[in-house]
């Protein structure tokens, strides 16, 4: 384990924290700020939250950390849903945070969703960035193709890893995983876990579509948040931002940021 300043505060800790048989690459920015913990795309890194960290500034505690097999994280016999979850709880023992705010993007939506619904008492709130839609996207045609796609980019998947862009995972465990999203993507599986949120629960959706989406198909899916958002008042769409799923990070983190601040408004409003 190593601490080194990363950050214009000097408390700035990295290093491994040990999960079950793997061990994940954390950064924790310290300081008394509030605690906000960013949940990542299915396959990608801490990295990808820089801006929206930039934008917030150094009065908040910024934990990002790299899933299972990504980034500089060790591999796993376990990448299910289940385990990714239970990998938020063992950060925050870790870092030694009793209440967090969680934001996640995409795959870390979904997370942070879970996480909040059952976590109410240890969750500032929630900000969900183009992900954790309830949508029934996934059929047999979608599961063929889905993979395909990861059979096909299994030969050069070896030779992207050394640069970060690809997961220490063979094809077939990122298309399982993938096809497990589809499955907790679904209205009777989902619903349920947004409609049990108590927390302040901000979403940030794109526009257009997404890397495999076609026509519009992505449009589709974001507007099952309607209904979401009719249902429970705790959960609102805090923007609708012109990026696509994929650029949203890079693009539109001064919405992220707005986002992050007004849950924590209503959080301190609240106690």
């Amino acid at each position: 384990m190593t601490r080194k300043s990363m950050s214009p505060t000097d408390s700035t800790w990295t290093g491994m924290v040990p999960v079950d048989d793997t061990a994940l690459a954390l950064t924790d920015t310290g300081g008394p700020g509030t605690p906000v913990v960013y949940l990542n795309g299915q396959f990608a890194t801490q990295g990808y939250w820089r801006r929206v960290i930039a934008e917030l500034g150094t009065g908040w505690r910024h934990i990002t950390y790299d899933e299972r097999a990504r980034g500089k994280s060790k591999r796993s016999t376990d990448y299910s849903f289940e385990a990714a979850v239970r990998d938020v709880d063992a950060v925050l023992a870790a870092r030694g945070v009793d209440r967090a705010l969680v934001v996640g993007w995409s795959y870390g939506a979904f997370v942070a969703a879970h996480w909040a619904s059952r976590n109410p008492d240890r969750t500032v709130g929630a900000v969900l960035v183009d992900g954790a839609q309830p949508y029934d996207w996934l059929d047999e045609a979608m599961e063929q193709r889905i993979r395909k796609t990861f059979k096909r980019m299994n030969w050069f998947m070896p030779l992207l890893r050394p640069t970060g862009l690809t997961p220490r995972m063979n094809a077939e465990q990122m298309a399982n995983s993938n096809i497990e999203l589809g499955m907790l993507a679904r209205e009777r599986e989902l619903g349920p876990v947004l409609d049990n949120i108590t927390v302040p629960a901000r979403y940030v959706v794109a526009s257009g579509t997404s890397l495999g989406s076609k026509g519009d198909e992505q449009e589709r899916i974001r507007a099952s948040l309607d209904a979401v958002a009719a249902r429970n008042p705790n959960i609102r769409i805090s923007a609708k931002v012109g990026s696509n799923h994929d650029a949203i990070l890079k693009k539109d983190f001064p919405a992220i940021a707005k986002a992050v601040r007004d849950v924590a408004a209503l959080d301190r409003g609240a106690h």
